[in-house]
């Protein structure tokens, strides 16, 4: 079977190496182009080194970039952390037409910050989607499942590369072998039981410093690599990540510093104690939270309001 890919970043390139270690022709890639001297696309830098077909993921918005995806004359085409919005004629060019990757148990979470709000809405489940995607955003049948669990400290990125990235690369294996055999099924998703959720920006990271210690626990794991939770130090944003609830029950105002110490800080929470261990300076780039205490003399009594 001669399969196509479109994807980006280390996704598409360990999808891309993993069909090859199967035995597929991956005879084209789709994938951000680079511009200039601009550091190549990973999976775009694989496929060229492995002299397969590239093909720039936004001309296949237009007739000519149609025109060379038809010509690579495959039969089967998957989607692997696709981010450009593609007309659905793109899917039917493969006679056995195109399958796409989704980090989430589908019809939950549609959207581009799918394992973002898993986490910040505190579930202990997720999963991934391989489906046939149509008109819709994340809308089409489903070829198959996996669950995850969210496990109690995890964040966006612990979930995603330690479950999420490998787990999604077997079943995009798995899937293709599935219609190469003839039994890929096309189940319908229940509709009614979807979900869709925006991005996930800097106006969904604000941490609220009253709210229950675990909603804010989430919040903040859900942030965590991006686009990181942040709360105000004086007139300074300051973003958090590394950091772990506690179950201690300690006196003082939501939000206020308990201790300061060389690996970083303790804040009260309504139900817990928040041990930060990393954070972000506004303007700057991470550092461990007990260095960024001491080079603005963080003192045990402050607020974070």
């Amino acid at each position: 079977m001669r399969v196509s890919i479109i994807g980006q970043a280390p996704f598409g390139e360990a999808v891309l190496q993993r069909y090859l270690d199967d035995g597929i022709e991956v005879c084209a890639v789709s994938a951000p182009q680079p511009k200039d001297e601009s550091r190549p696309d990973p999976l775009w830098k694989a496929a060229t080194e492995r002299g397969i077909t590239t093909i720039d993921t936004r001309s296949l918005k237009k007739p000519e970039g149609m025109e060379q995806w038809k010509a690579a004359g495959a039969d089967l085409c998957a989607m692997a952390f696709v981010t450009e919005i593609l007309p659905d004629d793109i899917f039917h060019v493969p006679p056995q037409g195109t399958i796409q990757y989704h980090p989430s148990l589908l019809p939950l979470h549609r959207g581009s910050s799918a394992i973002n709000w898993a986490v910040i809405f505190g579930r202990t489940e997720t999963g991934l989607t391989i489906f046939w995607p149509d008109k819709g955003i994340d809308t089409g049948p489903i070829l198959l499942q996996k669950r995850v669990d969210i496990g109690p400290d995890d964040t966006v990125g612990s979930l995603y590369f330690n479950s999420l990235f490998p787990q999604g690369i077997d079943a995009m294996s798995e899937a293709v072998q599935l219609v190469a055999d003839g039994k890929a099924p096309r189940e319908e998703q229940d509709h009614a039981k979807a979900t869709y959720e925006p991005p996930c920006g800097e106006e969904h990271g604000q941490i609220r410093w009253h709210e229950p210690a675990d909603r804010l626990y989430a919040l903040i794991r859900g942030c965590n690599p991006q686009p990181g939770a942040w709360t105000m130090a004086e007139d300074t944003k300051l973003k958090i990540f590394d950091c772990q609830l506690t179950g201690q029950e300690e006196p003082g105002m939501p939000g206020r510093v308990l201790r300061v110490d060389d690996e970083g800080f303790d804040i009260r929470l309504n139900g817990g104690v928040l041990r930060v261990k990393r954070v972000q300076p506004q303007g700057s780039g991470k550092v461990g939270a007990g260095e960024w205490a001491s080079s603005v003399g963080l003192k045990e009594g402050y607020r974070f309001r």
